[in-house]
């Protein structure tokens, strides 16, 4: 909900902006911009929906307004390619002025370096991952709050209970990466040791995932931060209380990529999580 404010308020800054550059006249100007996002999904078509009420109210209350903006939907077929070849199609047959979207910190990542290249500028409301900061290109507004931003609150938690050693485990991309060396560093702060750090790939087996597990659980760690999306992390949580690591004395620390989006695990994740902190 946080983050969704914090788009519509770069959304309508546009708005005036564009209304500014083209200036008062008699007839409503027409304005295209693109929205990438994973059609078909829950949230990302939540957020469409949102996205076509809030301008809906938006003129309404400013008729005055001569720009109308067009939002003009770009599939990413829930894929790094799909999300650049819907960028692509949105400004080469569309001619958009700006990108919303995409869903995901893996795409936000290719299409940085198309809205660059273009010099059309992309937006995101859900693109948290530290790592396209590092990218430095002057199209790119992040119109929400990046993972660091919840490493302090981490190392608090850890630090109030007195834990010693932690385990990160994420999934196994940039996005899952992204945020793990500041944790490291703020963890180092606090004189918190991580001997092992967990990557779980995306579309990992059931199988594969046990063994890490497994692994996980010969460990003297007890204590374990897990950053994944929602699909990955209900799995894992899914597998863990099977073997036994829900039991008392294991603690489980949660990321927002993971509890943004708990209404979307189907119950048998969310009884899975039973007693996890986030």
């Amino acid at each position: 909900m946080r983050n969704k404010k914090l788009f519509f308020l770069v959304l309508f800054l546009f708005s005036f902006m564009v209304e500014l550059s083209i200036g008062q006249n008699d007839r409503k100007t027409e304005v295209n911009v693109g929205v990438v996002t994973d059609v078909g999904i829950m949230d990302p078509d939540n957020a469409m929906l949102c996205i076509n009420m809030s301008l809906v109210d938006f003129y309404s209350s400013r008729p005055q307004f001569q720009t109308r903006l067009v939002v003009n939907v770009g599939d990413s077929r829930n894929a790094v390619i799909g999300a650049a070849a819907a960028a692509l199609e949105l400004i080469k047959n569309k001619q958009v002025k700006a990108i919303v979207g995409p869903w995901t910190s893996m795409q936000a990542n290719f299409m940085i370096e198309i809205s660059k290249e273009s010099r059309v500028p992309l937006v995101s409301y859900s693109a948290t991952s530290p790592f396209l900061t590092s990218l430095l290109s002057p199209y790119f507004f992040r119109a929400t709050y990046e993972d660091s931003s919840q490493v302090n609150a981490i190392k608090a938690i850890i630090k109030l209970f007195g834990w010693r050693e932690v385990v990160p485990v994420h999934i196994d991309n940039t996005f899952g990466e992204g945020v793990m060396p500041r944790l490291t560093d703020a963890l180092q702060e606090i004189n918190v040791r991580i001997p092992y750090r967990s990557a779980i790939a995306l579309h990992a087996t059931d199988s594969e995932i046990s063994v890490e597990l497994l692994k996980m659980m010969t460990m003297p760690t007890r204590v374990f931060i897990v950053h994944m999306n929602y699909t990955l992390a209900s799995r894992v949580f899914t597998k863990a209380k099977e073997i036994g690591l829900m039991k008392p004395g294991y603690v489980w620390i949660l990321t927002n990529a993971v509890t943004d989006s708990l209404s979307l695990i189907d119950k048998k994740g969310i009884e899975a999580m039973e007693g996890v902190l986030g």
